[in-house]
């Protein structure tokens, strides 16, 4: 073994278990592990949530490690190494590097452990044994439908700023992205795979957030230097909205940039209802979670592993527009019903 394989196993062991919940009246012998990319995200932190509450209900021993920030590949190697020398039945996985993690997936499903990819798709997406995701390319399309009908005829001549994740620019990066670009009526998609696709003159700039308020705003001040006509802002999630806002207020531009986002955490639909983002979308980790808890279970009571939705290649889990200023193209919901289902 490497040293640097070492230092991570070591790492993830004495720092990264962020804790252990299984009802005390239950034996517990079966292991399940969640690998989220960090442990502060509201997302993540539903998400934990949904698991733990599940994992008790079925009498399954879930432990729960994150990253340090989003992009942390190394240390959720580490919880792999963890979760396989725990013997675990199970482990959901939020990959930071999608492709990056491969290999030590396919370490754990070659030690007879079901893997589940949350939120997240591997590459190749058939890397893990399932994936319980919202289908991200539809989060990216609701949220450009609605800015592209609700700018009119002045979407012909928008100027476009992408707020994403990270440069390794994981499966839910390019596909919430490349999303948005459909939705808003960007044919001119050369590689559907990346991000930074220069097509259409409409797309003026694209930066990367680490999906958290302070890299929000630094990602829209490069972006408003780079051209400060820019009037439509994507954002990667609502705490990168946060911080894209802040950037946009500081020169006077909060009022006549359209800004858009994904997510439904309680955080963003409270943003949308004071107007500072038009819409977002909505996904729900806790069900994400809830689902794949109950999928280790029956695995490691029947061996079935689960199946996707019809006719796409993952489980999907659900998206919806919020928006407290619908257009009649798209199907929405109010900021009312959103908090109802918010999260955060």
């Amino acid at each position: 073994m490497n040293k640097p394989v070492l230092k991570s196993i070591l790492f993830g062991a004495s720092v990264l278990a962020l804790g252990t919940f299984a009802s005390p009246g239950f034996a517990a012998d079966i292991g399940a592990c969640l690998i989220t990319k960090t442990d502060t995200n509201p997302f993540f932190v539903k998400m934990k949530e949904g698991a733990t509450a599940k994992a008790k209900e079925l009498g399954v021993n879930l432990k729960a490690y994150a990253g340090k920030i989003d992009g942390d590949n190394e240390s959720q190697v580490a919880a792999i190494e963890s979760c396989i020398a725990d013997g675990a039945k199970g482990i959901l996985l939020v990959p930071s590097d999608s492709k990056a993690i491969v290999d030590p997936v396919k370490k754990a499903r070659a030690a007879g452990i079901l893997v589940i990819a949350l939120d997240t798709p591997l590459e190749p997406i058939d890397a893990a044994d399932a994936t319980f995701a919202t289908d991200n390319f539809k989060a990216g399309d609701l949220i450009g439908q609605w800015a592209k009908a609700t700018l009119g005829d002045k979407a012909k001549d928008a100027k476009i700023a992408y707020l994403d994740l990270t440069p390794s620019q994981p499966t839910v990066d390019v596909l919430r992205d490349q999303g948005f670009m459909n939705g808003f009526g960007i044919s001119k998609i050369a590689n559907p795979t990346k991000i930074q696709d220069w097509g259409d003159a409409r797309n003026v700039c694209h930066d990367v957030t680490n999906g958290n308020e302070e890299g929000g705003r630094s990602a829209m001040e490069n972006c408003l230097q780079k051209d400060p006509t820019i009037n439509v802002v994507y954002t990667i999630n609502e705490p990168a909205a946060a911080g894209a806002y802040e950037a946009l207020k500081a020169v006077g531009r909060e009022k006549d940039v359209l800004l858009v986002s994904v997510d439904g955490g309680c955080p963003g639909v409270k943003n949308v209802a004071e107007g500072v983002i038009g819409a977002t979308s909505q996904q729900y980790p806790l069900k994400m979670a809830a689902l794949g808890i109950e999928a280790i279970k029956k695995f490691a009571d029947s061996g079935e592993k689960p199946k996707p939705s019809d006719g796409k290649s993952f489980f999907d889990t659900g998206a919806s527009l919020v928006t407290d200023k619908p257009v009649s193209a798209v199907e929405s919901i109010d900021t009312k019903k959103g908090k109802d289902l918010c999260w955060g």
